[in-house]
């Protein structure tokens, strides 16, 4: 199975990101994990963005607050799919980061999230490596069906409670 790379561009953003590599680890998908900025490492974070796909990266998620150019820049050196996940911060709540990463030049496309959507990364990544992946989709497929029984099991509950 192909693997995820998580980027981050700064420490900062790592409990948002967990929440993206706990829904990777659940469905027992490989991942690496770095701290790359897109204005403080340029150099570094294209040369790690050019050798990945020969270490078997199939999916980057990259998540950054502010200007939030990190999921753009690594998307510029690589064709493999990126998915950003627009930080929040004090002052803007993350709304500069979420139109800094959506609002791409053509032909390098970002999948962009919520704001601090890291969990809908990582299932979108799932997905991704899914159309090459059988048993990854089963295991979606579950996971959906499971989320479906959930909602129903709340709806008979306050149906219970309120429908008499």
């Amino acid at each position: 199975m192909k693997k995820v790379a998580i980027l981050m561009g700064s420490d900062s953003d790592l409990p948002i990101v967990e929440k993206g590599i706990n829904v990777l680890k659940e469905y027992g998908v490989p991942f690496e994990v770095h701290v790359y900025s897109a204005h403080r490492t340029p150099e570094q974070t294209g040369a790690y963005v050019k050798e990945a796909e020969a270490r078997g990266i199939g999916v980057f998620i990259c998540a950054a607050g502010m200007a939030a150019h990190l999921a753009g820049a690594v998307a510029a050196n690589t064709v493999v799919p990126v998915i950003g996940i627009p930080v929040s911060c004090k002052n803007t709540g993350g709304m500069d980061a979420l139109l800094a990463t959506v609002q791409m030049p053509s032909g390098i496309p970002v999948a962009t999230v919520a704001i601090d959507g890291a969990a809908n990364a990582a299932h979108l990544a799932c997905q991704i490596l899914a159309l090459g992946d059988e048993n990854l989709k089963a295991q979606l497929i579950k996971g959906r069906i499971a989320g479906k029984e959930k909602v129903l099991q709340k709806n008979r509950e306050i149906e219970e409670k309120y429908n008499k």
